[in-house]
């Protein structure tokens, strides 16, 4: 099961990917143009792991499935550390999951 965005997690896209915001425990993170991609994919967009994968494997034909597995679970872990997203509970409201605002950010 995919973890959720941390309600308290903003999210500002940026001409080269985008930048998190944690207002719980203040931690800036990057993300590339595809790490930008996964969070956006996250749910409740993609449901599962393989769903995620599929979807940027047609995003970036050029790229082998291995790798997408791969970048996508250690992106998802380094998310976890970081306690940017969450364990998701089933059955949980997926629609309150995450929190997208047009304020200004800093690079990570």
């Amino acid at each position: 099961m995919l973890p959720v965005p941390n309600p308290k997690v903003l999210f500002k896209s940026m001409s080269d990917g985008a930048v998190l915001f944690s207002t719980d425990n203040e931690v800036y993170f990057g993300l590339n143009s595809v790490g930008a991609r996964v969070w956006e994919l996250l749910p409740p967009v993609c449901s599962t792991f393989d769903e995620i994968c599929t979807r940027l494997g047609a995003e970036y034909p050029e790229v082998s499935r291995s790798i997408i597995e791969a970048d996508v679970k250690e992106l998802l872990a380094d998310l976890t550390a970081h306690k940017l997203v969450a364990v998701r509970v089933e059955g949980q409201n997926d629609q309150s999951s995450a929190t997208r605002v047009p304020a200004q950010a800093g690079k990570a």
